[in-house]
């Protein structure tokens, strides 16, 4: 009788799911979280529709200071938001080490270069709490709310407000 082959940790974590009742599933949520500027931040795991290496952009003339460019994307135009720039934070010198974040809200999608990627998070809705009365308006607009988990705090950025209407006319 042969041994059984190491399950991969795919197949641990969609096992995992599987023993959790639906209940418990409902109140759960998967982040990615990664660094930018410095500090940390999370999205949505189902924002995420892949992340990539370092592509040199495209400028574009006139274009607001945090869109970095655009690149070709399997025949689609992507445009390439500096996240550190966005959140007020310092820009973002890329190199082969940074990554894109490709993430979807609606039919909108967009890369967010970003330092690095550096896990995926899965927390239950209580353990969001909210956006500190200390931050500015602007910066509640961008933080839905933080994580705090294993000595660190990560901020839930709401990509609906990060990533806006893409009105390239005006470039």
């Amino acid at each position: 009788m042969t041994a059984a082959p190491p399950k991969s940790p795919l197949q641990k974590r969609a096992e995992a799911m599987t023993e959790k009742s639906p209940h418990d599933l409902a109140r759960e949520a998967e982040f990615v979280a990664f660094r930018a500027g410095g500090l940390e931040f999370c999205i949505n795991i189902m924002s995420v529709r892949e992340i990539r290496g370092w592509t040199p952009a495209t400028a574009i003339p006139r274009a607001p200071s945090y869109i970095r460019g655009v690149i070709n994307l399997r025949g689609v135009v992507l445009p390439i938001v500096d996240l550190g720039v966005r959140l007020g934070l310092p820009g973002t010198e890329p190199t082969a080490r940074h990554v894109i974040i490709v993430a979807q809200m609606g039919d909108r999608a967009a890369g967010l270069l970003v330092d690095s990627v550096s896990d995926i998070l899965s927390v239950e809705d209580t353990t969001i709490q909210p956006t500190p009365d200390v931050a500015s308006n602007l910066a509640r607009t961008f933080v839905r709310g933080v994580i705090a988990m294993d000595g660190r705090m990560i901020s839930v950025i709401t990509l609906e407000h990060v990533l806006p209407a893409m009105d390239l006319e005006a470039a």
